[in-house]
């Protein structure tokens, strides 16, 4: 339901008022209300990643076809300028006009959701679309997963934020922006809410529903627009004999070495150029000048780089093909992303694992051609283990694959080998390929919150003393007038020698009307059985409450007489005392 967070004064417009009205309205139920705004941040997920989609393929063809018929022969020859031409536009015009729009990723997405009660600005992930756009568009080696995560999730939070929601809500809206995103681009819908929990959120949640919904709303207008069929066309490929489990184990470490190798070079490329003393603007051309000069020997490395994976997982490329792609993937991406490209990490991990699975299947295919699979099996198999391995992000792996490719028979293949790319990339690297750049700038982000803050920092310094409380006796009535005079709708429950014995919100009062329980009292529409705090937990004992039940308030009590109420802690706290200890720490 919607709720004004504190600080916030402003009078929201006619629009949104009959909006968030709609919230409270007696004959709409908050479950039926929150069903409507998950179902509508689906559908404008989808059309946002439509468009997306249509300007990126457009941006493309201008950029590698259209003109190459009047320069023919020399056509070909030119395809370096291209990358070139997109980073100077990045750097003297995206840049200029939104300077956040530099950066596209998706632990942008994990730092609003787990830190900021995911508010993500709307027009910086317009912006940051539109810079994907230009960089993918005109050659640059990214992916478009990080994108449509970003886009998603902020049409979700500009929505949430629209209709002056709740944090909790917010970041719930953020999550199912994000699941349409992957859903109405990759047309996997599972898929896509995995994605927004296992890596964005980090847990699973009591509003897990609403992001299922939000993902199959999107994926079924993305459908109706841009077709039903899965993403990569492949053969039905099954596993041989029993005996092919431990090459797939073997590929599975090979996976993790790469993807551990791919996260190195990846960030060292984005510390070379930090360290480059060039003017900021030009860098990104910079980086685009290299990936035009590796592309005029692999132009498969240009964009995404997904008709290429196609062809590797149908077994249409020989070995030394699959290898020299490979190494040239590994140096466009961070090349491109490093340089200040935008662009996502996802796609340029399938195309890795696709490109090592499929020469390691040309490999063991010759060595063992009676019990080995087609190479394409081998590249189906380590396109999803590498990306396991850097997101450590197992389950979303293989669920992809399996959507994206409409073939379940392969599916004991891609769990062994996806767990063993997630163990051994553990071995190498504590952070993954998202979380490390949260690392970086001090975040220590676990299972969606920074513990090192977090458990650092004593509820005492967070809560509110400002004590907002009813009484037992209190009436609906009376209740519903104090909720509007303070714009408040949760609210510790005292009793007459002023005992905290429950809470009590908005939605509990809302359910006695709608029951026709007019006579009740708040102490009999309490919740009693209570989750507390005291001063002396921390930020983190509090985040891990908020969880159990997915609350968004918690009281605080003293800690020698849990019946004494000392103060009120919510969300807002907790996000404005992690900000202030991040402040603090960065100056120590």
């Amino acid at each position: 339901m919607a709720e004004r967070e504190e600080g916030q004064t402003r009078s929201p417009g006619p629009l949104r008022r009959r909006l968030v009205n709609l919230a409270s309205h007696p004959y709409l139920h908050e479950g039926t209300y929150l069903v409507v705004i998950s179902v509508a941040v689906g559908l404008a997920t989808a059309l946002s990643c439509v468009l997306f989609l249509s300007v990126l393929k457009w941006i493309t063809w201008l950029s590698f076809e259209a003109w190459q018929p009047a320069l023919h022969p020399i056509g070909p020859y030119l395809t370096f300028l291209p990358p070139v031409l997109g980073g100077l536009a990045l750097g003297f015009g995206i840049y200029r006009i939104a300077r956040e729009a530099k950066t596209f990723d998706v632990s942008d997405v994990m730092e609003a959701i787990a830190l900021k009660g995911g508010r993500i600005s709307g027009f910086v992930s317009a912006m940051r679309g539109l810079s994907v756009t230009v960089t993918l568009g005109s050659g640059g080696s990214g992916g478009q997963i990080g994108p449509v995560v970003q886009l998603g999730a902020g049409v979700g939070s500009t929505i949430g934020q629209f209709l002056k929601m709740s944090d909790q809500r917010v970041v719930t809206l953020a999550a199912c922006g994000a699941a349409g995103g992957v859903a109405a681009t990759l047309n996997a819908p599972i898929a896509g809410a995995m994605f927004a929990l296992e890596i964005l959120v980090g847990h699973f949640t009591a509003d897990f529903s609403l992001i299922i919904l939000s993902s199959v709303t999107a994926a079924i207008v993305s459908r109706s627009m841009l077709g039903n069929f899965p993403a990569f066309l492949v053969p039905a490929y099954d596993l041989v004999s029993a005996k092919e489990m431990l090459l797939y184990a073997l590929l599975g470490i090979l996976a993790g070495l790469a993807a551990v190798v791919f996260v190195r070079i990846l960030y060292f490329c984005e510390d070379l150029f930090g360290r480059l003393r060039l003017r900021e603007v030009s860098k990104p051309a910079l980086g685009g000048l290299c990936v035009g000069l590796l592309g005029l020997a692999t132009p498969g490395i240009y964009g995404t780089g997904m008709r290429v994976v196609e062809d590797g997982l149908n077994g249409r490329m020989a070995l030394s093909a699959l290898l020299l792609l490979f190494f040239a993937k590994l140096a466009a991406t961070p090349l491109t992303l490093g340089s200040g490209g935008s662009g996502g990490v996802f796609a340029p991990s399938l195309f890795l694992g696709a490109m090592l699975g499929g020469a390691f299947g040309h490999v063991v295919h010759v060595l063992f051609p009676a019990f080995t699979a087609n190479p394409g099996a081998y590249a189906l198999v380590g396109m999803g283990a590498l990306f396991g391995g850097a997101a450590q992000a197992p389950i979303t792996a293989i669920i992809i694959l399996f959507e994206m490719t409409g073939d379940y028979r392969i599916i004991l293949p891609i769990m062994v080998t996806t767990g063993m790319s997630v163990l051994v990339y553990k071995v190498f690297n504590e952070e993954t390929i998202y979380t490390l750049k949260l690392a970086r700038r001090g975040i220590k982000f676990r299972a969606g919150r920074d513990v090192d803050v977090m458990a650092s920092v004593p509820v005492g310094k967070a809560l509110t003393h400002r004590l907002l409380w009813v009484s037992e006796e209190m009436t609906v009535e009376g209740f519903l007038q104090k909720s509007a005079k303070e714009q408040h709708e949760w609210f510790p429950v005292l009793n007459r020698s002023g005992e905290l014995t429950g809470v009590v919100t908005a939605q509990d009062v809302q359910k006695a009307l709608d029951d026709g329980d007019l006579l009740a009292t708040v102490g009999e529409l309490a919740t009693k059985d209570l989750v507390t705090v005291t001063p002396d937990n921390t930020l983190h004992d509090v985040l891990v409450r908020f969880h159990v039940r997915d609350l968004g308030h918690l009281p605080v009590v003293d800690r020698d007489n849990p019946k004494k109420l000392v103060g009120i802690i919510s969300r807002v706290h907790v996000i404005r005392a992690y900000n202030r200890a991040l402040i603090e720490k960065h100056m120590r």
